[in-house]
């Protein structure tokens, strides 16, 4: 498997060309084949972008001034996907068709609907099919469309469905596929196992943190406070989760951690997180020869 970092951990260590470069650089060094990239970060992003993404631990920085084509080529970094919002994908589709060839990516990434209703089984129903037809003029031009969910896929729906039952079952196999992210299905108290068997063979890429606690010594209450954590620091069966993703076929593996690095680094975080994800590409090397 090859193993990448998303760009949303990066904005506070891409403010200049040459401390994105050192960041890149670190990130090679460390093992990792490549970044998964946001448009919103490879432009100057908008006031409220800004706003929102600090507010949630993840600020975009001054990534968006910066040459990535460049930056990467010079790092020997490549690109797993390009994640991307639906409007744009329904408004231009050319363009971020383009911007996604560009760098010599074959996947865009829809990353889940801001203030949307997943509780609404009409609702739902009508993004599978507004995915399919994106996903169409996609696979048309030799791209492949792949859906990311947060924790909200799993509000039920009614008649026993969530959600994300509908995404799937209402979504052409041949149109639309799938990039889970494990932790926030895990941090919505579901079985990431389960729902990464339903997935099988449509599961194409794999967003994978540890979640957990740093707190130690005496607690106030019984309850600590869970967060995103380094892989194999944390309380998810990642062990697990690894050998059900390469059972689907996953072949690239992407790390988004949410603030709490360690030492509020995202680049030391991501360099521990490495030694997880070294050590289980090593042991599968090591059983397919």
């Amino acid at each position: 498997m090859k193993t990448y970092v998303q760009q949303i951990m990066l904005g506070t260590v891409t403010a200049r060309e040459t401390q994105a470069r050192e960041t890149l650089t670190r990130i090679k060094a460390a093992g990792y084949d490549g970044l998964e990239l946001n448009r919103f970060m490879l432009h100057p992003s908008s006031f409220m972008v800004r706003m929102m993404t600090r507010a949630a631990g993840m600020p975009t920085g001054n990534g968006g001034r910066l040459d990535w084509h460049s930056l990467l080529k010079e790092s020997g970094l490549t690109v797993a996907s390009l994640h991307a919002d639906l409007g744009s994908l329904e408004r231009e589709p050319e363009a971020v068709i383009d911007e996604a060839k560009s760098y010599q990516t074959g996947r865009i990434v829809i990353t889940g609907m801001y203030r949307f209703d997943y509780s609404d089984e009409k609702t739902v129903r009508g993004l599978a099919q507004r995915l399919n037809r994106a996903g169409e003029k996609l696979k048309d031009a030799g791209i492949e469309l792949l859906y990311h969910n947060h924790n909200v896929e799993l509000l039920p729906v009614g008649c026993g469905l969530r959600a994300y039952d509908i995404l799937i079952s209402d979504t052409d196999p041949a149109l639309v596929g799938f990039e889970f992210d494990s932790y926030w299905f895990t941090d919505g108290g579901a079985d990431a196992k389960a729902w990464m068997r339903k997935l099988g063979g449509r599961m194409k890429l794999w967003h994978i943190n540890d979640r957990g606690s740093r707190q130690s010594g005496p607690a106030m209450t019984p309850i600590l406070k869970a967060d995103s954590m380094e892989l194999g620091t944390g309380s998810m069966d990642l062990d697990g989760l690894f050998v059900l993703a390469a059972e689907n076929g996953v072949s690239d593996i992407v790390l988004e951690s949410h603030k709490n690095w360690i030492d509020k680094d995202p680049v030391k975080s991501l360099e521990l997180s490495a030694r997880w994800l070294n050590g289980r590409k090593e042991l599968q090397e090591g059983r397919s020869r």
